[in-house]
């Protein structure tokens, strides 16, 4: 994430990082107890970050996306990052851990939510500091809160 366009100091943007900094935390986690064998501790972590994730999702998808997806500019990025949530979520909520291609699409996928935590935070999050009028953020820090009851 850049530190130069100033969108950390957004409160919806500092708290959806804040979040991607957990989720992140629980993927390292899986990846280590799975190195390790660990699959109940695995399970524990993936179990974790699936039910953060799935508020997180909420509040970005019922705000933050709504309000910048009714721009055509953002529109298609947007719609490729719900379905990336989508991918995530069917992933974590179906599988077990002790089928060895279950855990290869987990690692996979661990990698993968890197690479959309970054074109959140170095493309949508500095976008929308230009592209939300302050209705619009409100919108959007209503979702997040209703997300987070």
């Amino acid at each position: 994430m850049c530190h130069y366009c100033g969108c950390r100091e957004i409160p919806l943007i500092r708290d959806f990082i804040a979040e991607h900094e957990s989720v992140t935390d629980h993927a390292g986690s899986v990846v280590r107890a799975l190195d390790a064998g660990e699959l109940s501790v695995a399970r524990a972590h993936l179990d974790l970050m699936a039910a953060e994730l799935r508020d997180h999702w909420r509040g970005e998808e019922d705000g933050l996306f709504a309000v910048m997806a009714r721009d055509e500019e953002y529109r298609d990025y947007i719609e490729a990052l719900q379905a990336e949530h989508r991918e995530l979520g069917a992933l974590l909520a179906a599988g077990d851990l002790a089928d060895l291609r279950y855990r290869t699409l987990v690692r996979t996928a661990i990698g993968e939510l890197a690479l959309h935590i970054s074109k959140e935070e170095d493309g949508l999050f500095p976008a929308a500091l230009t592209a939300l009028s302050g209705e619009e953020w409100n919108v959007a820090m209503a979702a997040w809160r209703a997300a987070h009851a």
